[in-house]
């Protein structure tokens, strides 16, 4: 008797395929002798090489990733976005790290966020790694182009009834990279079933696939919609920039060192922003840990032309903290080359970072706990204020008005907007809108039937001071 379990990932999702094969044969005595090494890691040989052992084997790992890319250019309808996919080393680590668990579930959950995943499990006589992945693929039959139908399994508790979404996963077409490990599990609970001596088949994607709703690719010609990074160049179907060696040094796969205080640098011709201030500068390769401190950190201003600089990025959506804020800003698609207002949110002790490739920047992985941030886009936020009656009549040395369409905070409100026309005399609502703070302000005397002063004091107001913010003001259409 056999058995032969798949499973993938839609957020998720799970399922099964179930056959019988014997549980003791000669193929299954040679997968624990290849495997042997996984089971016993305290093992010791006097002519043994100190070395790691990887999970899977170089010509595995080899049939693993042409099979994908075989599949992925042969998808019908054709596909004109399917990108080439390569092997990934730090996938095949965090792959590695979830077989030896031997559990058969997704996870781990924090990286799931991240990665895209297809299990596959089986006990008795010998399954490749690519059987696996032809079967996955295999799912085609059960699907509809460009949406599942009648796809969707009952799960987790045991899954029956069509299954595509290992067919999904393995041709979407923005998943450009795999790593997979393969385990030997002495005792794996399977449903609640325990299989004995059970081969573990994990793989990972990135960027992650299956997105409900989505098509896994754009149909057309093979290669004429390409992401432009590609160059315009075509291998089997498959959108292809070449198989360049990379070698990561190490500091892109270090945990976050515990910080030392930093020594306040002196610079008196530039005077210390106050932590009030709407955002703060940076350039291409400020990092978040240099600039941010506590759980929520202030607005920062991205100029143009990061795309091209040298400060790195670790991570997809969660980024850690010694990544440059500008270009993770471009990786998450906040802003784009020409820079912009970008607002940032911390979070401590995040378990991963996947890397990707996504508008032009390539991040790096980190399989080790640190701490993280995120980026939203700035907004644009109005507060709208009630203003009396009767504030033409205060006096200016109470509620002064500093500056002509852009106003001093220090300004009155109320009286800014009589002063700006956005309200009569009478009163009324008013939306205001918090501004970064102005070299300088306009000094204009308005007029509209009615005189509002501006008000200037050398003692309380300076029309050149650079501290502070400042606002301007709308009227509200009922």
């Amino acid at each position: 008797m056999h058995r032969l379990i798949s499973i993938a990932l839609l957020f998720l999702g799970a399922s099964l395929a179930a056959s019988l094969f014997l549980p003791d044969s000669l193929e299954l005595r040679q997968i624990m002798q290849r495997y042997q090494d996984e089971l016993e890691p305290n093992s010791t040989k006097a002519d043994a090489p100190l070395r790691t052992r990887r999970a899977i084997g170089w010509s595995d790992r080899e049939d693993i990733l042409q099979l994908h890319n075989k599949l992925r250019g042969k998808v019908y309808p054709t596909a004109s976005n399917m990108e080439y996919m390569v092997w990934d080393d730090e996938l095949e680590k965090s792959a590695t790290y979830w077989a030896e668990q031997c559990q058969w579930e997704h996870g781990p959950k924090d990286l799931l966020m991240s990665i895209g995943q297809n299990l596959a499990v089986h006990w008795g006589r010998y399954r490749s790694p690519a059987y696996h992945v032809q079967a996955w693929y295999d799912e085609v039959k059960d699907y509809t182009y460009p949406y599942p139908h009648e796809c969707n399994p009952w799960c987790p508790e045991r899954c029956s009834g069509p299954m595509c979404t290992h067919y999904t996963q393995v041709v979407w077409a923005t998943t450009n990279r795999v790593g997979c490990a393969v385990h030997l599990c002495p005792r794996m609970n399977v449903w609640g079933e325990i299989w004995e001596n059970a081969v573990y088949l994990v793989c990972n994607y990135s960027p992650k696939g299956n997105w409900i709703g989505e098509a896994p690719y754009q149909h057309g010609r093979p290669c004429s919609q390409c992401p432009p990074s590609y160059g315009g160049r075509c291998r089997d179907n498959l959108c292809y920039k070449g198989d360049p060696e990379r070698h990561e040094s190490p500091d892109m796969n270090e945990v976050e060192k515990q910080q030392e205080p930093v020594q306040p640098r002196t610079t008196p011709t530039k005077p210390k922003p106050k932590p009030s201030s709407p955002k703060k500068p940076a350039n291409c390769e400020t990092r978040m840990r240099d600039k941010c401190k506590g759980a929520t950190c202030n607005r920062y201003n991205c100029p143009a032309n990061c795309l091209n600089k040298k400060g790195k990025v670790w991570g997809t959506l969660y980024y850690d903290v010694q990544s440059s804020i500008c270009r993770a800003a471009i990786h998450y698609g906040i802003i784009d080359n020409n820079g912009g207002l970008v607002d940032v949110t911390r979070k401590d002790n995040f378990p991963f970072f996947v890397k990707a490739t996504k508008n032009g920047v390539e991040s790096f992985s980190k399989y080790k706990p640190g701490n993280a941030f995120t980026v939203s886009r700035f907004l644009l936020y109005l507060i709208r204020v009630f203003c009396p009656a009767n504030c033409l009549n205060e006096p200016s040395y109470w509620a002064p008005v500093v500056g002509t369409n852009i106003y001093g905070d220090g300004s009155s409100i109320c009286r800014a907007a009589l002063h700006a026309g956005v309200i009569k005399a009478s009163g009324g609502y008013v939306d205001l809108l918090a501004l970064d703070k102005r070299n300088s302000y306009l000094n204009v005397t308005l007029n509209f039937r009615v005189v509002v002063v501006v008000f200037f004091d050398p003692l309380k107001q300076d029309l050149n001071n650079t501290e502070g913010g400042s606002f301007r003001v709308f009227a509200v259409r009922e």
